[in-house]
């Protein structure tokens, strides 16, 4: 299957950048390389360094990208890891990054991936391969309080205990070992006047399993204030996010890094030595126009946030 991954917010979040001629950036979720590719495309000197835990993804990019080989490095990791990325590569500081947290257009439409609610497909979910914990882990080994948990935090579903207890009670006959096996569990344990409300049924149970499958929430914090702390001063990261839970984590931290001195306000002095790290750029979100969102449905929810490190 070929490879195929619209980028989302593509033309905002490469102005967002402010690219500068032999400037560094990282495209923090390389996918199908739409982004580098707009950002090699766009700045002549710029090079880029796309990293994707995802080795389709990878394999993917490179071709996408041929035409620029001399001015792209490609790496088969976490963003998370971006410390150590940038010094094996013997990096210090960037220019800019941008991270679009959205599941490709490829690993949903990849039936084999098993990401769709909308294709049969093996109990999977994750984003690298090689990753030890599976879709199918999740929903035959974890206790009914643990699914319910995710589903609610990661998913925010409001019938989260019920379609736990009817997943654990169908795997105590036979293990789910599909999606559609589990689509018919949520269905099931979603009343019928519910299910017509909101889109798929298992729209939001799928999240919070993806979510969970992936860590994709822990390390988000963490990932941002370590990209900000690489980037050159006047350097700029734009994060593309998907769901609520992903972007109140990221206006969260922007917030907090750029807050300056929180010595109580009767101090005459500060004394915390605290100082901003960024300036916010985006005060709201950057939204998809109209077009975007009728020519991929998928964009409809993304949001993007911009900060400038100072």
């Amino acid at each position: 299957m070929e490879f195929k991954h619209v980028s989302v917010l593509l033309e905002e979040s490469i102005e967002a950048l402010n690219l500068k001629m032999g400037g560094v950036y990282v495209d923090a979720t390389l996918g199908g390389g739409g982004h580098s590719f707009g950002i090699l495309s766009a700045c002549g000197g710029c090079t880029v360094i796309g990293i994707d835990r995802d080795a389709e993804a990878i394999e993917a990019a490179k071709k996408r990208l041929e035409p620029f080989s001399q001015r792209v490095t490609t790496v088969n990791r976490n963003f998370s890891e971006i410390k150590d990325i940038l010094l094996s590569l013997g990096v210090s500081e960037i220019d800019g990054a941008v991270m679009d947290l959205g599941v490709s257009s490829y690993q949903l439409d990849n039936a084999d991936r098993g990401f769709s609610y909308m294709k049969d497909a093996p109990l999977d979910m994750r984003m690298s391969q090689t990753s030890p914990k599976t879709a199918r882990e999740i929903v035959n080994s974890y206790s009914c309080e643990e699914l319910t948990r995710i589903f609610y935090e990661y998913g925010e579903e409001k019938w989260s205990k019920r379609i736990a207890e009817f997943i654990c009670e169908r795997r105590a006959v036979k293990p789910l070992e599909t999606t559609f096996e589990l689509v018919d569990a949520i269905k099931a344990a979603i009343p019928k006047k519910a299910r017509s409300d909101g889109g798929h049924p298992a729209k939001r149970v799928f999240q919070a399993i993806r979510i969970e499958v992936n860590d994709e929430l822990s390390v988000l914090e963490n990932s941002v204030r370590d990209f900000v702390s690489v980037l050159k001063t006047g350097g700029r990261i734009a994060v593309i996010t998907f769901h609520s839970l992903e972007d109140r984590i990221v206006k969260r931290t922007f917030k907090e890094l750029e807050k300056g001195c929180i010595c109580p306000k009767e101090f005459p002095v500060c004394m915390c030595g605290r100082k901003s790290e960024i300036k916010i750029i985006s005060k709201k979100p950057i939204l998809p126009t109209g077009e975007e969102a009728r020519e991929n449905p998928r964009s409809k929810s993304a949001k993007l946030r911009v900060a400038e490190k100072l």
